[in-house]
């Protein structure tokens, strides 16, 4: 019977490392976006390096999906 009341918790648990970790990369790349497109208004030379800074928080993602892969394998 305890093993059943894990299920549900594990799953939250693997979704909130996913949800939480991909609406901080979309903060992150809402404000860096913003930027790099500033900075490209006055120097069109900066779109590669606008380009890679807006990429960068979606690892953030890649973790929270790595995490919760673990938990759901540790879950068993």
């Amino acid at each position: 019977m305890a093993a059943d009341l894990t299920i549900p918790f594990v799953a939250l648990g693997a979704s909130l490392a996913i949800g939480l970790s991909a609406f901080a990369a979309a903060w992150a790349e809402r404000d860096i976006g913003t930027a790099a497109i500033g900075a490209m208004a006055e120097k069109e030379e900066l779109f590669g390096k606008g380009l890679i800074l807006t990429v960068i928080p979606e690892t953030i993602v890649i973790f929270g999906l790595v995490v919760a892969i673990m938990i759901l394998g540790l879950a068993g």
